[in-house]
């Protein structure tokens, strides 16, 4: 099963979708019957190990069926808690319902891994995205975060986004990307879309994702995001240039 989520929405951390609204996910195991249960939780610094884990149902059993949502039957983030070391990763599963993908965490500390998936139960797809803590073993140094900024540099590209994220209502944010001449780059599709944006929160890591509109807007990439209440946050645009896929980050206070 495909489904089509070009349209401005974000996830609902309880299953389905929303298109106005600051649902977050990731904050627990389990929600909706459907539960997160990872093969392992602890790892060693800057050595690539296995991530494995089940989505399991309400009976337990894992489940085996999922739609695919913006190319991928799954999407990964691992992230520690002071927000640093961001990865959008996709595991492959197996038959059996095991997923699977070769990570590397750089730096020691506690970091969260969130599953967002969505899970076909009895016919029916679910959007879901379930979290749990991964510890990496070693002397913890926090980042502390980057000042807020509207314009990042990126890989020699320059990053910028208008617009300003509520609790009251959804805003559109547009993020337009520039070469090292200063002239406008061509933002290509990624993974169904011309661009994903994760949203964290400072403390929680209550988590956000939201795609944006199908077409670009004068070339930048239009979203619509709410955020679910006043806090610091963290935002990640994963998007294309060139065949190559970049992340630019902000941090923004609400």
């Amino acid at each position: 099963m495909v489904v089509d989520e070009n349209q401005p929405h974000t996830h609902n951390a309880g299953g389905g979708t929303m298109t106005m609204g600051a649902a977050v996910g990731g904050l627990s195991l389990s929600s909706g019957g459907l539960t997160l249960v990872p093969a392992r939780t602890t790892f060693v610094a800057g050595q690539p190990q296995r991530l494995s884990f089940r989505i399991t149902g309400p009976g337990g059993a894992p489940i085996t069926s999922y739609a695919v949502v913006h190319d991928k039957l799954l999407h990964l983030i691992v992230i520690r808690r002071d927000l640093s070391g961001y990865q959008h990763l996709h595991p492959s599963m197996t038959a059996d319902g095991t997923w699977g993908i070769d990570l590397t965490i750089a730096q020691p500390g506690i970091y969260r891994m969130i599953a967002d998936f969505t899970a076909l139960v009895g016919g029916r797809p679910v959007a879901t995205t379930l979290g749990t803590d991964l510890t990496v073993a070693g002397d913890y140094v926090p980042v502390p975060l980057p000042a807020p900024t509207r314009a990042v540099a990126v890989d020699g590209l320059a990053v910028g986004y208008e617009g300003t994220p509520s609790t009251g209502s959804t805003q559109p944010i547009l993020m337009s990307v520039a070469g090292p001449d200063h002239t406008p780059a061509v933002v290509e599709p990624y993974l169904g879309a011309y661009g994903h944006l994760v949203v964290l929160r400072q403390g929680d890591l209550a988590y956000v994702h939201v795609h944006p509109e199908a077409s670009l807007v004068d070339g930048k990439v239009k979203f619509w995001l709410s955020v679910p209440s006043s806090g610091t946050y963290r935002m990640f645009f994963d998007f294309q240039v060139g065949g190559q896929v970049h992340t630019a980050a902000w941090t923004v206070v609400v």
